[in-house]
């Protein structure tokens, strides 16, 4: 049984065409691709940036035949005739890549944000429904198993998730080791675009108390505000609410600054000079950046916080390196145990091999030799023993090999070398030979 994958994620496909093959309820999906013989074990994994197939197959070209198909007919939510095409947006991997892949994308290192900590989340959510469906057998069980693991050590061993590199959560930490804590603070953003949108949610994260939106559109503010507890206000209420105010994100066109030097002074004044931390992500800049000779007053503007992503972002680069590491050491475990586990059948296959061509030589000279009871009991122990040992080195190899990066491998050289898939191996029960040859 092989491990197989077959995927589309933000480096092969855009969003247009993702979202495309998004699917809310995967137990259908699954129920369908399992009833296929090609396919004995599955798990879908649906997110914003990726969509992917993990399989288990007894035959692997016909599965990828079978996968690309079911992408078509089944994935996609309007019909699909580009059948070349989808195959130039999605990837396909094998075997130890195939497993290699499930980990990395559980440690968050294939992510669009490297270390981002919403997929392992995903990942066990697609896990539950296939194990709810009764799609995910011992195979991937085992699998997601070991890609959790192997997630909870990246976290554990690494610093990948440590530093943010989103202007928007940049600007957030930053703030955070201002305050120490966002609990009992206030925030003022101005704007109601993307970027204050990331901010809130950001902040939220951080336990933020208080979220103020100033927009020139109040009922733009007003759309966000609600949606993050906020209150919502208009640009001419900008000046009053500067005092209250800990944090200040602002975000919003124009042709200068909104907020000049004297009324930052002014609020400043106002707060007693207590720290007041002003985030300014607008071009063009929306803060004078004579603000930054008040004392009190921290200025970063999209130049600092880009500076500072680009650091956190080689800084996380460097600990996926360690990432990765670890990644290769739980696939070579789990590598060892899927060898073990494929090594039981071709061991038993190849002594039921040998106890078919015993017997059969026996049944053929039975006739000629007319041996009374006695002595044909004495031939029936003296062949079985001259097979086990014939069988004692080759099948001593075969495990010992399993513990081996050639496992897979060698299992396939002595299927083929011994003809164990050319036969009809089964044997009646009380024919069937022992495994501990």
């Amino acid at each position: 049984m092989k491990v197989m994958l077959l995927g589309m994620n933000h480096r092969t496909a855009p969003v247009e065409v993702r979202e495309r093959f998004a699917v809310d309820e995967t137990a259908p999906v699954l129920h369908k691709l399992v009833d296929r013989p090609e396919i004995a074990e599955a798990v879908l994994l649906s997110t914003c940036n990726r969509v992917e197939l993990v399989v288990t197959t007894p035959s692997p070209d016909a599965a990828r035949h079978v996968l690309i198909d079911f992408f078509a007919r089944e994935l996609a939510r309007e019909p699909w005739h580009e059948i070349g095409a989808l195959a130039d947006l999605t990837y396909v991997h094998h075997g130890r890549e195939a497993v290699e892949h499930v980990f990395r994308v559980a440690s968050a290192i294939d992510s669009m944000v490297l270390g981002e900590p919403q997929i392992l989340g995903q990942v066990k959510d697609a896990y539950r429904a296939a194990a709810d469906a009764g799609a995910c057998g011992p195979v991937l069980s085992r699998l997601f198993q070991r890609a959790f693991a192997t997630a909870k050590r990246v976290k554990n061993e690494t610093g990948i998730a440590q530093r943010p590199v989103s202007v928007a959560r940049v600007a957030v930490d930053l703030a955070k080791q201002i305050f120490e804590t966002l609990d009992e603070k206030s925030a003022l953003l101005i704007g109601a675009g993307e970027m204050i949108e990331a901010a809130l949610v950001a902040l939220g994260d951080h336990g933020l108390g208080t979220r103020r939106v100033v927009n020139r559109t109040p009922a733009h503010a007003e759309t966000l505000a609600r949606r993050f507890a906020g209150s919502a206000h208009g640009l001419d209420e900008l000046e009053s609410l500067l005092p209250m105010s800990d944090v200040v994100l602002s975000c919003v066109g124009g042709d200068g600054p909104i907020l000049s030097r004297e009324q930052v002074a002014r609020g400043l004044a106002r707060r007693r000079n207590r720290p007041l931390f002003l985030i300014d992500i607008g071009v063009p800049r929306n803060i004078d950046p004579g603000v930054h000779e008040l004392d009190a007053a921290y200025l970063y503007d999209l130049d600092d916080l880009q500076e500072v992503a680009a650091a956190n972002e080689e800084e996380r680069r460097r600990e996926s390196e360690r990432a990765e590491r670890i990644v290769l050491e739980e696939r070579e475990q789990f590598d060892g145990w899927l060898v073990a586990l494929q090594a039981v059948p071709t061991i038993r296959d190849l002594n039921r091999r040998a106890e078919r061509i015993r017997r059969a030589e026996l049944d053929r000279f039975a006739g000629r030799l007319q041996l009374p009871p006695e002595q044909t009991e004495a031939v029936e122990q003296l062949t079985r023993g001259i097979v086990r040992k014939l069988l004692h080195a080759p099948i001593s190899k075969l495990r010992a090999e399993t513990d081996r990066e050639t496992g897979l491998a060698r299992l396939e050289e002595a299927r083929t070398l011994f003809g164990l898939d050319d036969v009809d191996l089964r044997l009646p029960p009380d024919d069937d030979p022992e495994s501990e040859s």
